[in-house]
């Protein structure tokens, strides 16, 4: 293993031990492929890019998701489903990880917004894990099922995800975090 690649095997350590003991010992729920998915999404939009990825055929990044389903609707086979698997991460991280982030300013019902995102989410998820791809996909469709089936609950369980790396953060000290690399 080079320097270069050891921070990223400690934070995925770190994410993976806080996941497994937040949903199998907090929440009673033993799904190994569930538990490895969600850490792999703590890992992928660490870095803000990934959140945005989707563009549109001219390059534009697609930020909301109603262009997002509008840009889903436009195609087929694997891009769609990545597409709609996109919107499900992207909902499970903001409901998840950070749902006071969903209180726009002046709204008046900001819990209409987090219910809007949890069903935008559990349909995006369950679209994807319908659609056809090769045997070598990533991803299985069970495992995108599930996650629509399950959203609040992996919702939920992410925010206990986050509690105890504050918790984990706080006990450490500003600065010693054991996932801040410096």
């Amino acid at each position: 293993m080079t320097p270069k690649e050891q921070p990223s095997t400690t934070l995925q350590r770190f994410f993976a031990g806080i996941a497994e003991h937040t949903f199998q010992v907090q929440l009673g729920v033993v799904d190994p492929p569930i538990v490895d998915y969600l850490t792999d999404l703590l890992m992928r939009f660490l870095r803000t890019e990934t959140l945005h990825r989707m563009r549109s055929p001219r390059g534009r990044p697609l930020t909301e998701l109603a262009d997002l389903f509008l840009e889903a609707s436009k195609r087929i086979g694997t891009a769609r489903r990545e597409i709609h698997r996109h919107i499900g991460d992207l909902t499970l991280f903001w409901t998840g990880l950070f749902p006071e982030s969903l209180r726009a300013r002046g709204m008046k019902q900001p819990l209409d917004r987090f219910v809007d995102y949890c069903e935008h989410g559990k349909r995006a998820y369950l679209i994807a894990s319908t659609i056809e791809v090769h045997d070598d996909e990533e991803v299985p469709s069970e495992v995108l099922e599930r996650l629509g089936r399950h959203f609040e609950m992996c919702a939920y369980g992410l925010r206990e995800v986050r509690r105890e790396w504050e918790r984990q953060w706080s006990d450490e000290g500003p600065g010693e975090a054991p996932f801040l690399i410096n």
